[in-house]
């Protein structure tokens, strides 16, 4: 079973869903969660908080910087996401398609790199 990593697109300054939009999102995403818990999909996902919230941490030689907001400067942020185990990107697309259903935002799926033999 290879891992992907289901990420959700979000775009700052969009315009703030209504707050029961926002519930029945929850909800959807709820259920989801529950549906890939049981087929032993799910490995791990979580909300984050805007990217406004995020710190960048960068080491340069012997130097650490640390610096508030996002490492890029984009109107588009991971807003969620979802690490699924799957056997194939024909079924992680699967779920990618329930998970924007169910977030009502786009989702990206990338696979994780495979670890190699050691």
């Amino acid at each position: 079973m290879t891992q992907y990593l289901m990420s959700v697109a979000m775009i700052d300054g969009a315009p703030p869903r209504a707050p029961e939009d926002m519930q029945r999102a929850f909800r959807q995403v709820d259920r989801l969660n529950a549906e890939m818990q049981s087929a032993g999909a799910w490995v791990f996902g979580g909300g984050l908080m805007p990217a406004s919230s995020a710190t960048v941490v960068r080491a340069d030689s012997d130097e650490v910087l640390v610096t508030d907001g996002p490492f890029t400067e984009s109107k588009e942020h991971i807003g969620g996401f979802w690490v699924i185990e799957a056997p194939d990107l024909d079924a992680a697309l699967a779920w990618a398609t329930k998970a924007t259903r169910a977030c009502e935002e786009p989702v990206e799926v990338r696979p994780f790199q495979e670890n190699p033999e050691g």
